[in-house]
């Protein structure tokens, strides 16, 4: 997901307002980031007061921590990019029953974890920095939607309509599109 999309289903409204917006933007190009980079926000426990923003990008993964009110200075971020020599990456794990997954992954001391459509994400954004760390090219986290959303949106799309009709020649019953028959 790209940070634009973290912005806009934040826990909280004062989480990604402009003004915090405004700090961790400089900081993220400063370090290398594209302008709205595809990265992961772990929220924390209060998300109100701080969380973390982890970027990955050819030179290493940027971890950005964002303080979003400090006492009479207002919002502050602050980042360090770790090289990919040294990013520990944990193992990523997918459970599922009856239909729905859990996924969970280790970046560095962070713990990701999300069910269904989160792990989905989760799962895409462990195979970027596994991808990442190979040296291979880091694939773009916004543009993979989960399988479920493609599934979704095939199923969506409006299909022909059919009907059943007899055939002359062995008097069978098959479905056709209507404009055929």
């Amino acid at each position: 997901m790209r940070l634009s999309d973290w912005r806009a289903s934040p826990p909280t409204r004062d989480s990604m307002t402009l003004k915090v917006l405004g700090v961790i933007e400089p900081v993220l190009s400063a370090m290398g980031a594209e302008k709205d980079p595809s990265c992961w926000v772990l929220w924390g426990d209060d998300p109100s007061i701080r969380y973390s923003i982890l970027v990955p990008t050819a030179a290493g993964l940027l971890s950005c921590a964002v303080r979003v009110n400090v006492p009479g200075e207002g919002p502050r971020a602050s980042a360090r990019l770790i090289r990919w020599s040294r990013v520990q990456l944990g193992e990523l794990a997918v459970e599922t029953q009856a239909g729905h997954r859990v996924a969970t992954f280790q970046v560095d001391q962070h713990v990701l974890r999300g069910a269904d459509a989160a792990a989905e994400r989760i799962a895409g954004f462990a195979l970027a920095l596994f991808a990442a760390l190979d040296g291979r090219p880091i694939p773009d986290l916004a543009r993979t939607r989960p399988r479920r959303a493609r599934a979704a949106a095939s199923r969506a799309a409006p299909k022909p309509a059919s009907r059943t009709v007899r055939t002359e020649t062995d008097g069978q019953a098959q479905q056709r599109p209507a404009s055929s028959a």
